[in-house]
């Protein structure tokens, strides 16, 4: 993703790719909010308003299927993949900030709800991580780091919704925790494009790296060695 020259990029440190310590992590990809057929979007249509068009049709066209292909590729190569959830414990959502409450409320989106559920289409597989969060960023309300400590995970690929909201927020935690982190452009999405495109050029002003699924696919390759060519 190309973007106009800035001075502070000068300031971002090269640092090699290594499969060896890579992982995905998909965030939100849930019913509430990451699918038309989910709570959000049946509020939507029921207001007659198309604010949410561009969101779904991103999410079905780009998000949803880079994503898949991602995770794939991370199978073949053994990597980690987390799936990070976001809602409550219980119906009344006493659990979550109360800033996320109502949200959380009206989209029914709490353990056990059809809303809270991930995706058919990427529903986690035997060996893949699942976290459930109720902050914006994964990092506040989860115990993602120490997970990630764990499996030796230092460099991080995000795809999933909402761009300038909880991949974002994410991304910028584990920036600041140490991890290289790369946005997956078109594997993210948002309701506005307008915020999904400012996320991105901020992003790789100094936090990490943005590219596109084709470009994380074709990094994303075993050479000599093992490492990322």
């Amino acid at each position: 993703m190309s973007t106009p020259a800035d001075y502070i990029r000068a300031f971002m440190p090269e640092r090699p790719l290594d499969l060896d310590r890579s992982a995905l992590l998909i965030i939100d990809m849930q019913y509430a909010t990451g699918s038309r057929q989910g709570a959000l979007g049946r509020k939507l249509k029921a207001e007659g308003s198309s604010v949410g068009d561009y969101r779904f049709h991103r999410i079905e066209t780009q998000v949803l299927p880079n994503t898949l292909r991602l995770r794939e590729r991370f199978a073949e190569l053994g990597r980690p993949v987390v799936h990070v959830t976001i809602g409550a414990a219980h119906a009344g959502a006493l659990d979550a900030p109360v800033h996320m409450r109502k949200l959380f409320v009206e989209f029914q989106n709490f353990v056990g709800s059809r809303e809270h559920e991930i995706l058919d289409e990427l529903k986690p597989r035997a060996g893949e991580h699942v976290l459930r969060k109720t902050t914006i960023g994964a990092f506040a309300s989860t115990n993602i780091d120490s997970l990630l400590r764990a499996l030796g995970c230092e460099q991080l690929y995000l795809a999933g919704v909402s761009t300038n909201m909880c991949v974002e927020t994410t991304a910028r935690e584990a920036a600041d925790r140490g991890y290289l982190v790369t946005l997956v452009e078109d594997a993210c999405g948002t309701t506005h494009e307008d915020l999904h495109l400012v996320t991105m050029r901020n992003f790789q002003r100094l936090f990490g790296r943005v590219c596109s699924s084709a470009e994380a696919l074709a990094e994303l390759v075993p050479a000599q060695g093992g490492k990322a060519a």
